[in-house]
């Protein structure tokens, strides 16, 4: 993929070498503690009182003390951070990759938007190690590349692209990019009004619908990030083997493939994601059109 020397997006949080605390609470747990001491002094009493006085006046202001003294509330900030460790040319060199992917979708779904008289609210992306805190909880790099609905933010562990190459045996920078894309395609399905319509429609349904949902979701999100693949290579941005790259990292995170790699027997009732032939599929759907009327994933039969 050529892209060296594109526009990086702004929207990158690099969280990448921080460390991550519990998800707060640690004042409210310190002032439990010592509260039967503050009881038995007057002294204490008054701090007490004088301490409740403080907080609920703080409130009705609209700050909360207890987020203050825990050093703020454990979700996505939504300010650009750079971290203070030092990367190697090689990190540094993949950030700057996701950026300008990040970038190149910004480009496509503000045009795709604004076709349809629509603004488009660009996603933030948060590269971190090991361990994340997001609207949605905490999260360790264990479950793989996500998407928050609740801050609008993709989720990212670089360790990850690595685990594609070496794992699960689909190397290439536009493996890589298909990620991405397909982390992105969650949030249009989210500003869509896609996603909540799925929640609703899995309420009180048995475990094996609700992935049935699922699947069809996660396809969408596929067919998606093909769509800005088309894009990408109207650009002349691909280089030969790219988009067999991305096919090959689609058909390596299959639901099918996967429970083979884990030596377990392949449950198609258990799929939340899509066999690797859907996958592969969809994502060539919107490669191949470049156009998201092409990835109605619900209405499609499988």
């Amino acid at each position: 993929m050529d892209w060296r020397g594109r526009r990086q997006s702004r929207n990158v949080d690099d969280r990448r070498g921080q460390s991550v605390r519990g998800a707060g609470g640690g004042a409210g747990l310190l002032l439990l503690r010592f509260l039967p001491m503050m009881l038995r002094s007057k002294i204490g009493r008054v701090v007490l009182v004088l301490g409740v006085v403080l907080f609920f006046g703080a409130r009705m202001l609209g700050i909360d003390l207890l987020q203050v003294v825990d050093g703020g509330p454990q979700v996505a900030s939504q300010s650009t951070h750079q971290s203070t460790r030092q990367f190697s040319t090689q990190e540094q060199e993949l950030a700057e990759f996701v950026s300008v992917v990040l970038a190149d979708t910004e480009d496509t779904w503000n045009a795709i938007f604004a076709a349809s008289g629509q603004r488009y609210q660009e996603p933030r992306l948060v590269l971190f190690s090991d361990r994340v805190n997001s609207a949605c909880g905490t999260a360790s790099s264990a479950v793989g590349p996500f998407y928050c609905p609740a801050d609008n933010q993709v989720y990212l562990d670089l360790a990850f692209f690595r685990d594609l190459n070496l794992q699960l045996g689909a190397p290439g920078d536009f493996a890589q990019a298909y990620v991405v894309a397909h982390e992105v395609g969650h949030h249009v399905q989210n500003l869509m009004g896609i996603s909540q319509k799925v929640r609703t429609a899995g309420a009180g349904k048995s475990k094996a619908e609700v992935n049935a949902l699922s699947v069809r979701q996660e396809l969408q999100a596929d067919c998606f990030a093909g769509v800005w693949g088309h894009n990408a290579n109207n650009q002349q941005l691909l280089d030969e083997g790219d988009l067999a790259e991305a096919l090959a990292a689609a058909s390596a995170i299959g639901d099918d493939r996967l429970q083979r790699r884990s030596g377990g027997e392949v449950v198609p009732d258990s799929f939340t994601h899509g066999s690797s032939q859907q996958r592969m599929t969809w994502f060539k759907r919107g490669f191949d059109s470049g156009d998201i009327s092409q990835c109605d994933s619900f209405s499609a039969r499988l």
